[in-house]
């Protein structure tokens, strides 16, 4: 609690809904990420969702990015703490990281509208490398609004999952972006 006083990791502080909103969340579309040699967690935060992701799929290497320097010290220590000896922590954006590694999956949480996720993850997008984006209830209104920019850079958006979180905490929606 802490630590998430001094970095404003997150705004949920009660115990429960921090596992169920934060944990739970992440794990849940996790067969999504199975059989993955490599996945970039993209503005990581708080180590969400590429922690938990890891703890489930130890075969799994993750890349957690977050340029945020307070906030990529403490995600390392986190990871070191729990021996997650297949995750790195890079203090850099994504996109930096893009240029020089091919993930066969980003993912984001909690980053960007997809419009902007575009523009971020559109150029690393070759074929075999997808894109998979945790959005609330209204990933529709998001999909429409980014069409376009989608056409012009001849990415295909689309809803892969749906789940809803115990307690009525609310809906979340899995996008995958794709050429």
């Amino acid at each position: 609690m802490a630590a998430n006083e001094y970095m404003n990791l997150t705004r949920i502080t009660s115990p429960r809904e921090a596992a169920i909103k934060h944990v739970l969340d992440s794990v849940l579309p996790w067969r999504l990420f199975a059989g993955s040699g490599h996945v970039l967690d993209a503005g990581t935060g708080a180590g969400l969702p590429g922690i938990p992701l890891a703890l489930v799929l130890p075969n799994v290497r993750f890349t957690l990015s977050e340029s945020i320097q307070k906030k990529a010290r403490f995600v390392e220590s986190a990871v070191a703490e729990l021996g997650l000896a297949g995750v790195t922590v890079s203090a850099s954006r994504a996109e930096d990281i893009l240029k020089t590694t091919r993930p066969d999956i980003i993912t984001a949480r909690a980053m960007a509208p997809i419009s902007r996720a575009l523009g971020y993850f559109a150029p690393a997008l070759k074929v075999g490398v997808r894109c998979l984006l945790y959005k609330g209830p209204d990933s529709e209104a998001e999909i429409a609004e980014a069409s376009v920019e989608a056409r012009k850079r001849g990415v295909r958006m689309k809803v892969i999952e749906r789940y809803e979180l115990p307690d009525a905490l609310g809906s979340r929606t899995i996008v995958e972006l794709a050429r």
